[in-house]
């Protein structure tokens, strides 16, 4: 699906994880949110975009063209795009400094990677313009460390299922798949459930009980 640069960036700055995880539930999707093991680079970044998957895996030898599908995957990327990249070993820096300006320059607005990365300071000075969330830091190049097996393909990160073409939403809580098939619905909703927050929220600062301010909004 595509969105618009602005819609992306408004769904960014107004929503969060928790409203979305509260919104899949009510639609039936219960196990959307990722198992915390992948953490922002600073803690007020917050992420929405388009998944664009990448599975790779480890090898023990340098073969011939040993970045070619990487290369080929991250030239891919296109406005709005969130590169979604599973290496689950942390056996090098699979994500780095030169990666983030290819995919600044496709218009991607970040990266979740299930594994390690490298370059950090130079990707922190990027922030402005994508961020990243990940499990590890590691120095070593991927080179004959590993492989990437596929592009566009589902892959499972940090224990949820992830197609190309998810919406992923990501901030200092966690980071949550939705759906492709109810992303219009879910966003909708969500935006819905946050008025109706702000409502719960002056209504609890000016003294109402969480019981009787329950039963009046039906928002917890």
């Amino acid at each position: 699906m595509k969105y618009e640069k602005e819609y992306l960036d408004k769904i960014q700055k107004e929503l969060n994880t928790a409203v979305l995880c509260d919104i899949l539930d009510e639609l039936g999707y219960r196990n959307q949110a990722m198992d915390g093991s992948l953490y922002p680079l600073e803690e007020d970044y917050k992420l929405c975009g388009v998944a664009r998957t990448v599975l790779a895996y480890d090898v023990f030898e340098q073969p011939e063209a040993a970045y070619a599908t990487e290369i080929e995957a991250v030239d891919s990327l296109r406005e709005g795009d969130i590169a979604v990249c599973v290496n689950k070993s942390c056996s090098n820096g699979f994500w780095g400094e030169l990666m983030t300006n290819a995919a600044i320059a496709r218009g991607a607005r970040g990266a979740v990677i299930d594994g390690a990365i490298r370059d950090i300071t130079q990707i922190k000075a990027l922030s402005d313009r994508f961020m990243v969330f990940a499990r590890g830091r590691n120095p070593l190049d991927s080179k004959g460390r590993c492989l990437v097996a596929d592009y566009d393909c589902p892959v499972v990160c940090a224990g949820v299922r992830v197609c190309a073409g998810d919406l992923i939403f990501a901030d200092i809580d966690g980071i949550v798949v939705v759906p492709e098939e109810v992303a219009q619905t879910c966003i909708e909703k969500a935006f819905e459930k946050i008025a109706g927050e702000n409502l719960v929220r002056e209504a609890l600062r000016s003294g109402m009980l969480l019981k009787d301010a329950f039963a009046k909004y039906g928002i917890l």
